[in-house]
């Protein structure tokens, strides 16, 4: 390696939000991170839903669909039958 042209490294302490701890090394010192494989959906298998605003909710009220409601279908006329224009 060529003497000044890299940077320091570290042996650098990752610090996540769940509190798991991984000590590695690293250019920076003292990484803080919000989440890591101990609780991402992906690696746990455990998938939270976060709808904290209520945005399905608030569509449903405001085009007034409720759960389990079907949308009406407007009654076809038959082929025989004429239209009173």
């Amino acid at each position: 390696m060529k003497p000044g042209i890299h940077p320091e490294y570290y042996d650098t302490t990752i610090t996540c939000a769940c509190g798991a701890v991984y000590h590695v090394g690293s250019t920076k010192q003292n990484i803080r991170v919000e989440i890591c494989s101990k609780c991402h959906p992906f690696f746990t298998g455990v998938q939270k839903i976060v709808d904290s605003g209520g945005r399905v909710e608030k569509f449903r009220k405001r085009y007034g669909y409720i759960d389990g409601e079907t949308i009406p279908e407007e009654p076809k006329a038959k082929s025989g039958e004429k239209d009173d224009l």
